[in-house]
């Protein structure tokens, strides 16, 4: 009985996965990896704390993909969080859940995550090939022959392509997988930055970059019509906006700036008073501390680092005594504490973008086996296909779980 030899094209969450359940699975395995070592990118992600899943249902996992998240349904079916925390602490790594439904490797260090996989490849026997960017996939009569590295040829019964988006290409991730696939005859939904920072006009941001602020409301509009309302926290970057909020509304923002549509971001800094109840407090307030001036109430109601900011923006004098404020510098000072508008003039690069939206077209992939409708043998995981989700361990997950599919397909068939 002659082993079948599965090739996989990459080395980070999907391609590791794939790798070492296709050797289980009983096939020859070589991995190639264009860069010095595999897994770069998992070292950086989560902050350098790897957001490995979450512990959402299926369902709602599923939601935080869009509308692909439901190509998903049969990854998920057969390897999920459960699965996979219990792979990581099998094999000896403590798996931790903290606030948000997010696990975290308990050590607080993404490149623990790194040296189980490698661990695990090493006891598999698994050829790890670094230094070897693949230049074509070979095949014939829409059936896989191998992949071609530099002048060699490598034969193979099966290749997987996981080799990531184009976000964070200095890890490796420079978008080789869609030309690869492209080849192969396959379609490439246009590409586009994901989970990224915006940037905004005015340039105030610069002015705090740095303040993060908690606990508040951020509505996106399009050509004036409210898209999405979210709460949580939301980040002023040197260049642009960001935090948990901002990235997750990235994406419809990306896609309308890139139709030139106006997009918008309201700030609601008080999204637990209603602005008659706010009203009512700043009242209260002027007139309690009716002797203070303007600024230093407002120590009460901001972070020091946004009160100049509000200052300018209200037109409020900041030595103004508070019992001497108008009603209408109090319902300027309202609306700005409610609704502070920013006007989104783009967005960062991929340079900066957690993950890649686009890819390979999922109608042309069967997802009960990632396994490519166009060429026999092929097989496609992780982020190159046209599925991104939000913060918080789902977009690793997606990985994980389409890399585990995809490895034990591959090498469900020996060859005699």
């Amino acid at each position: 009985m002659v082993k079948k030899r599965v090739v996989v094209i990459g080395g980070g969450a999907a391609g590791l996965m794939a790798a070492g359940q296709a050797a289980e699975k009983g096939a020859e395995v070589i991995l190639l990896e264009k860069m010095k070592r595999p897994g770069r990118k998992i070292c950086i992600s989560g902050k350098g704390r790897c957001n490995l899943t979450n512990s959402a249902s299926v369902p709602d996992f599923i939601e935080h993909f869009g509308g692909n998240g439901r190509f998903l349904r049969q990854a998920f079916s057969r390897f999920f969080a459960p699965e996979l925390v219990e792979f990581f602490q099998e094999k000896g790594l403590g798996v931790s859940l903290e606030r948000g439904g997010r696990y975290f490797p308990t050590s607080g260090k993404a490149p623990d995550i790194l040296k189980v996989f490698q661990a695990w490849l090493d006891s598999l026997d698994i050829t790890i090939k670094t230094n070897s960017p693949v230049d074509r996939i070979i095949f014939n009569d829409d059936r896989i022959e191998g992949v071609k590295v530099g002048k060699k040829i490598i034969k193979a019964d099966a290749v997987i392509i996981a080799t990531g988006g184009t976000s964070y290409p200095a890890t490796g991730s420079t978008g080789d997988g869609y030309a690869l696939a492209k080849a192969a005859g396959h379609s490439i939904v246009p590409v586009r930055p994901a989970l990224v920072p915006l940037e905004i006009v005015g340039g105030v941001e610069s002015l705090l970059a740095g303040l993060e602020i908690r606990n508040c409301e951020v509505r996106l509009l399009v050509d004036g019509k409210q898209k999405r309302r979210l709460f949580g926290e939301f980040h002023f970057l040197k260049t642009s906006i960001s935090g948990p909020v901002i990235l997750t509304l990235s994406g419809e923002a990306v896609d309308a700036l890139r139709v030139e549509k106006k997009v918008e971001i309201i700030l609601d800094l008080k999204p637990a008073l209603s602005e008659q109840k706010l009203d009512s407090r700043l009242i209260r307030d002027f007139e309690k501390r009716h002797k203070e001036v303007f600024s230093e109430v407002l120590r009460g109601l901001l972070p020091a680092a946004l009160i100049p900011l509000c200052l300018q923006q209200t037109n409020i004098p900041a030595e103004l005594p508070a019992g001497q404020i108008s009603k209408k510098e109090r319902k300027r000072l309202l609306q700005w504490l409610k609704q502070q508008r920013m006007e989104v003039s783009g967005y960062r690069s991929f340079r900066e973008a957690i993950v890649t939206a686009g890819g390979v077209k999922l109608g042309e992939v069967n997802p009960k086996t990632m396994e490519s409708k166009l060429v026999a043998g092929l097989y496609v995981a992780g982020e190159v296909l046209d599925l991104n989700g939000n913060t918080g361990g789902y977009n690793l997950q997606a990985a994980f779980s389409t890399g585990w599919l995809a490895g034990r397909d591959a090498a469900s068939d020996t060859t005699s």
